[in-house]
């Protein structure tokens, strides 16, 4: 990765926290071209960004604050989001008023430096450590290095449908992700087939078995009852059941040929829950296709990851 981790990866890491114990060490890392790392603690009203630097204060002038504000493709909300939380940066001088030494840095210099080195050698397919920034209706907002951020549509989340991505995420989770599409500097993402295909998942379960799982769909033929995020089975229409509620099932059957999980809903209750981290199945750094159908199944489901130009 470079070193061009999502922002907050950095923040407590050794070399991070010994460049800003002293005015000797911070001069040190700007000599020597070190993004550090440390949290803004107001945006004044010209929307420079003040970072505490712990042995002095630094400013970033509101045209470096992030790649695109200088352009006008970028709001100023990207800049007043970032108050009391972490930014990286490069050193690029120091100024003295009256007696005092204020860090002089760049944010838009970092994110220039993570996308020309690392960022935009990637191509569909590609495997990344991300972080979730924040969470809307149509899907979840990632940061993918340095604070440049990408999409991951609700869609491509999972293979079981969800009503919104807080279903599944929470803000400042660390999540990997597969590179789906590239446009330009747009970058669109998908986790959905890193969470296993439908033959990995349905091994943890057998017919006989009373489960937990997650109510998700209630269609007039039946109801869908997620067991794991890339898997769901079809129960029968019952009564006094929503979407949401936590859910006992019986295994019916598994039928890998008809890609389907019979159940029964044995009970349901309403019970809020964090999203758990997810359990990935895929560990590489690249994948060029991924197959969710079982060799049984007539029916395809599959992903291949096409290069595109950048």
């Amino acid at each position: 990765m470079f070193g061009y981790e999502p922002e907050g990866w950095r923040l407590e890491q050794a070399e991070n926290r010994a460049a800003l114990r002293t005015p000797a060490a911070l001069a040190q890392a700007a000599r020597a071209g070190q993004i550090l790392e440390s949290r803004a603690i107001l945006c004044d009203s010209e929307h420079n960004l003040v970072v505490n630097l712990g042995c002095m204060q630094g400013i970033i002038p509101r045209e470096e604050g992030a790649m695109g504000i200088r352009e006008g493709t970028v709001r100023d909300i990207a800049l007043l989001s970032r108050v009391n939380r972490p930014v990286c940066f490069y050193i690029t001088g120091f100024s003295e008023e009256n007696g005092h030494t204020t860090a002089l840095l760049s944010r838009r210099a970092a994110q220039e430096a993570c996308w020309r080195d690392y960022l935009s050698k990637l191509i569909p397919g590609d495997v990344l450590d991300a972080r979730i920034t924040h969470l809307e209706p149509f899907g979840a907002f990632v940061d993918i290095g340095c604070g440049i951020v990408a999409l991951m549509p609700i869609d491509a989340i999972s293979v079981s449908r969800i009503e919104h991505p807080r279903q599944r995420f929470t803000t400042g989770m660390d999540i990997r992700a597969v590179v789906r599409s590239i446009e330009g500097r747009r970058i669109t993402l998908s986790q959905r087939e890193l969470l296993g295909t439908w033959e990995e998942n349905a091994a943890h379960f057998h017919s006989g078995e009373t489960v937990g799982g997650i109510v998700r769909s209630i269609e007039p033929y039946g109801i869908f009852v997620e067991l794991t995020p890339n898997l769901a089975g079809l129960a029968e229409c019952r009564e006094s059941v929503t979407t949401g509620q936590q859910a006992s099932v019986y295994i019916k059957s598994i039928l890998p040929a008809r890609m389907k999980v019979k159940l029964v809903i044995i009970d349901t209750f309403d019970l809020k829950s964090k999203p758990e981290p997810p359990h990935y199945y895929f560990t590489g750094d690249h994948m060029d296709h991924f197959l969710y159908s079982p060799p049984e199944s007539s029916k395809i489901i599959e992903t291949v990851f096409t290069k595109e130009e950048n």
